[in-house]
């Protein structure tokens, strides 16, 4: 039986330890791209000891951030600043993921610290905010545009370029952002989606957007690395996507190539009551896990090592996506390790902090992923 601090292999790739580090956003950037906060945010979370480093929600289109201070991965000049921080990581002994995303009718809107809202084009801000149907979040919300299919198809290819984009960079995890009231969740659920042709009305429907996304970053994505898929297992509201949707879509994506579900809820009802708790979320990747039969992560005020050890433990997931812990304690996973009395590595510099017998942690090896696109990974016409 699996512990916390016991390897997983996905495809070709092994990550040291189950203790991954989920997307934050950090409202940041300037045109989308990456500067030295990123490196130091997600630089110190790979020397903290943590498995997998998740970028911040990375929009695949600039009207596709949440707010104009959005990482981006939309052109070919986000790479050079990226590579730095991936390949920081790696040395690290850590492996460097991806959230790719598109916010839909929650773009162009003000970082939390600020008074919240619209941005005005004046300010940066842009007015093609675009969601399935023409309904706004909340009153305070931009109100969208619906896309035409047309737009959808746009959208459907600019996923499968940032996936290329990002190989290129040398992340080794790509995650779709399928959750928290953004583009993918507003189709899936029925509480945002009205349409009424071929992406809105049934469940096939509403779901269908998600899989030709699924479709695309797998053809673009190489077949040795993973693919994970964030989503909102529920929107807490009755007549919105429900649990047993949920359960439904991860049984039709894992033979699409969808390797693992991270498993969070709600964002897209402002109203939604939510039970907000100690590991309130984890019975989603559990039942997920159990009847669609595909690897989870668990995600949700996880802060205690004994809770996260015993999550893995007793297979309600395959690995713990933290948060806020991680903004509170960078270096977590070392101090876990050390509460469990369990094995990690440290890095060279700080062995001599270390409990006795800590090995150095060790670059991971990339060797077998040089080349990341091969004809066979050429991204398909849309």
């Amino acid at each position: 039986m699996a512990g916390l601090f016991d390897p997983l292999t996905i495809r070709d790739l092994q990550f040291s330890n189950r203790v991954f580090v989920s997307p934050m956003c950090e409202y940041s950037s300037v045109d989308g791209y990456a500067n030295d906060w990123h490196f130091v945010h997600l630089g110190s979370r790979a020397v903290g000891g943590a498995g997998l480093v998740l970028t911040e929600a990375t929009a695949v289109v600039p009207e596709g951030r949440i707010s104009p201070q959005d990482l981006g991965i939309w052109s070919d000049d986000h790479i050079p600043a990226l590579r730095r921080i991936v390949t920081f990581i790696h040395e690290q002994g850590s492996v460097a993921g991806m959230q790719l995303a598109h916010a839909g009718r929650k773009a162009s809107t003000r970082r939390p610290w600020e008074a919240s809202g619209t941005v005005p084009e004046s300010e940066g801000g842009w007015t093609n905010v675009m969601a399935p149907s023409v309904i706004s979040f909340a009153e305070n919300y931009p109100m969208p545009k619906a896309l035409t299919l047309d737009g959808i198809q746009e959208i459907v290819a600019a996923f499968a370029s940032a996936a290329r984009r990002a190989c290129d960079t040398g992340f080794r995890v790509i995650e779709i952002h399928a959750a928290h009231g953004y583009l993918i969740h507003e189709f899936l659920s029925p509480l945002s989606n009205t349409r009424e042709d071929d992406y809105g009305g049934s469940f096939e429907n509403r779901t269908r957007l998600c899989r030709e996304i699924v479709a695309a970053v797998r053809s673009a994505w190489p077949k040795e690395l993973p693919l994970f898929l964030r989503i909102s297992a529920t929107d807490w509201i009755d007549g919105g996507w429900s649990v047993d949707d949920s359960v439904k879509l991860a049984a039709q994506l894992k033979p699409m190539g969808v390797d693992l579900i991270d498993c969070s809820s709600g964002g897209n009802a402002p109203h939604a009551e939510i039970p907000v708790g100690p590991g309130y979320q984890t019975a989603f990747a559990e039942r997920i896990r159990r009847e669609a039969e595909i690897m989870t992560g668990a995600v949700g005020m996880i802060t205690s090592p004994v809770q996260a050890e015993h999550i893995i433990r007793t297979e309600q997931a395959d690995a713990v996506i933290m948060a806020r812990e991680f903004l509170r304690d960078p270096y977590w996973p070392l101090r876990a390790a050390r509460e469990l009395n369990k094995s990690i590595s440290w890095p060279v510099q700080y062995l001599r902090a270390a409990p006795k017998g800590a090995q150095p942690q060790v670059p991971i090896d990339l060797k077998s992923f040089e080349s990341c696109f091969e004809e066979q990974h050429a991204i398909p016409e849309m």
